[in-house]
């Protein structure tokens, strides 16, 4: 009997629902993305997140640019800046450094960040801005329809690729692990609850944290990174796997025919915020300095420092 599964009545699922807190997290909008895409889990997730760390949707801002995980400001009861295409990251920044308290998450997909938006990942991974990134990676461009992504694996036919892609696509966790991130991760939206606990450790580790999230685009492509395959792929990293060593995180980013979930590393190192509250105090005190010694009394000229005139020769 301890086998058999215990009902589930939706009643009592809906009443869990509401005791959680989690959709204090929620919009009142619903999302409109596919049925069966990806990008559910992570709004469930995120809100799961925020509700478990008691983050405060008022001191919140979620930054997004141009596809299908653009819409997610939408979905969130926070503040929310639907930005141009491939820029998320410096207007999530803009906003971090004019008022440091709030919580700031920056989203995109494959194509948006790692395309039109590559440019701008390295700097604010190095800078170490107290942000969080969530990347929707599902390797294909569905807003436009399904054509091939920075991340499109080898073989894959789209509309822009009718005879095969031949561009390798990119390792994403190499690139953010080399570029400096603090925090670097990678979850599936198949698996949502390791996904929700995921967002949470990125929400919660100061500094640059990118979470890399797996996802099937279920409309565009049938065949690559779907639920299916993507299920046999994932794995979890390997059993004491160091967070602290850096070499040992690129090792597993390395390995791309199976997937590794988790934290792949991390470090505590100051912020971007930091660097700029310490020039700002030290401007400060320079300053005071400077005005000091205009406040001190100028010396008084002595008769031997004047200057006299000379007397006209005799004619």
């Amino acid at each position: 009997m301890s086998n058999i599964e215990q009902p589930v009545y939706l009643e009592e699922k809906l009443e869990e629902i509401y005791d959680s807190g989690r959709l204090d997290y929620r919009s009142k909008s619903f999302p409109t993305w596919c049925p069966g895409c990806g990008y559910f889990s992570i709004v469930e997730g995120m809100t799961t997140a925020m509700n478990n760390l008691s983050i405060d949707p008022d001191e919140t801002v979620v930054v997004s640019g141009i596809g299908c995980a653009s819409r997610f400001p939408f979905f969130v009861n926070t503040y929310g800046f639907h930005t141009l295409h491939g820029r998320a990251l410096p207007v999530a920044t803009g906003i971090k450094v004019a008022n440091e308290k709030l919580t700031v998450i920056a989203v995109g997909g494959d194509g948006d960040a790692f395309a039109i938006g590559g440019a701008h990942i390295p700097h604010a991974a190095r800078r170490n801005v107290d942000m969080t990134y969530i990347l929707f990676d599902n390797g294909i461009y569905g807003l436009t329809k399904g054509q091939t992504s920075p991340t499109s694996v080898l073989g894959f036919k789209t509309s822009t690729s009718p005879f095969e892609n031949h561009d390798a696509p990119l390792n994403p966790l190499m690139m953010l692990l080399s570029y400096g991130a603090a925090w670097v991760g990678q979850a599936y939206a198949g698996h949502p609850h390791h996904l929700a606990k995921m967002i949470e450790q990125a929400l919660a580790h100061r500094g640059f944290s990118y979470l890399h999230v797996l996802s099937p685009c279920v409309t565009f492509d049938k065949t690559t990174k779907t639920y299916k395959n993507l299920g046999m792929s994932v794995r979890e990293l390997p059993e004491g796997h160091d967070t602290g060593d850096i070499m040992a995180a690129m090792a597993q980013a390395r390995i791309t025919d199976t997937l590794a979930l988790g934290c792949y590393f991390k470090e505590l190192r100051p912020t971007l915020g930091d660097g700029l509250s310490d020039i700002t105090r030290r401007a400060q005190g320079k300053e005071k300095d400077n005005l000091r010694k205009h406040d001190k009394p100028k010396k008084s000229r002595t008769n031997s420092a004047t200057k006299v005139p000379r007397r006209r020769a005799a004619v």
